[in-house]
């Protein structure tokens, strides 16, 4: 059962399934729980209709025990990464193909609202200052991604309106949304550059000469210096083991480059109430200073807040 905040600076998450916090911002999640931050994942699915990845495990006995497998992975890649995480209750959609409907119930034949309304409650009662989700394309296009997008930037504003979901609690303003960049084109090309430059076979070839023709990435507006948390990454991916084959794909690369050429987890930020570098109120994503910090600007309010707090007491 999810257990209250208890107050400091709280950084919420939310992703599609099990494994996507591991593959997407683990790092800097990591970064921030060993700094005392208060961090919770918000998983929207089971993961119920996924692949089994790893041919190790293709047995069916696995594909048969998935739900209970893909949980208990969650659980172990939690525990590597320090933070808490709670599953939203919603259905794994799979990948229909392009003239297949969705399946019925599943998370993203949700309407918005029902499948928003859990998130709303859980962002009222964890209080976070930071909401970090995918942008408007998933960063991939399964069905999953591009709803939890659209599910996390209504429970961001919903959330905040006192006139929505009175039955979740009060409302509470988050006060910046940031979306993940990872796994970018920029960063595929910068890695294959400097393995191929160092003599160093690369995989990642193939898949930039097949780099499908998407609309420009978004602007980096956040840098996380992460290169320590690295490993821990790589060992919660490693704990979502149906889904991650050790030293292939994602596994491959020699981390040892990753942290010369590309030591940060990177973000964009989409809405901020708060001012910092980069991000004056109240417009997000301003050309300007790259943040270094996801709390830029929130660590200031607070401490103002505090003293308020104090000197009124």
């Amino acid at each position: 059962m999810f257990t209250k905040h208890s107050g400091g600076l709280r950084l919420l998450t939310v992703h599609a399934h099990p494994d996507d916090e591991s593959s997407k911002g683990a790092a800097t999640l990591a970064r921030y729980a060993a700094e005392g931050v208060e961090v919770l994942v918000a998983t929207c699915t089971g993961g119920e209709r996924g692949s089994v990845l790893n041919p190790a495990l293709d047995r069916p006995e696995v594909r048969a025990d998935l739900t209970r497998i893909r949980r208990e992975e969650m659980e172990a890649a939690r525990e590597v990464l320090g933070v808490r995480q709670q599953f939203l209750g919603f259905v794994d959609s799979g990948m229909p193909g392009p003239d297949e409907p969705l399946p019925e119930g599943c998370f993203a034949a949700q309407p918005l609202e029902v499948a928003a309304a859990p998130l709303v409650a859980l962002i009222r009662e964890f209080r976070p200052h930071v909401v970090i989700t995918y942008d408007e394309t998933g960063g991939y296009p399964h069905p999953d991604h591009v709803m939890t997008h659209k599910v996390a930037v209504e429970a961001f504003e919903a959330a905040a309106d006192p006139k929505r979901h009175p039955e979740a609690g009060e409302p509470w303003q988050a006060v910046k949304l940031y979306y993940h960049l990872a796994l970018s084109r920029a960063w595929f090309q910068t890695l294959h550059d400097a393995m191929t430059e160092r003599g160093v076979a690369s995989e990642m070839g193939e898949l930039l000469a097949g780099w499908p023709d998407t609309p420009p990435a978004l602007a980096t507006t956040t840098r996380i210096e992460c290169a320590e948390q690295f490993a821990v990454r790589d060992a919660a991916m490693l704990a979502h083991a149906t889904q991650v084959q050790p030293g292939v794909a994602f596994m491959a690369h020699p981390r040892d480059i990753e942290r010369e050429v590309w030591p940060t987890e990177d973000y964009h930020l989409a809405r901020s109430f708060v001012s910092g570098p980069g991000n004056p109120v109240p417009t997000a994503g301003a050309v300007g200073a790259v943040e270094n910090d996801l709390f830029a600007g929130v660590r200031a309010a607070e401490g103002a807040w505090a003293r308020c707090s104090n000197r009124a007491g």
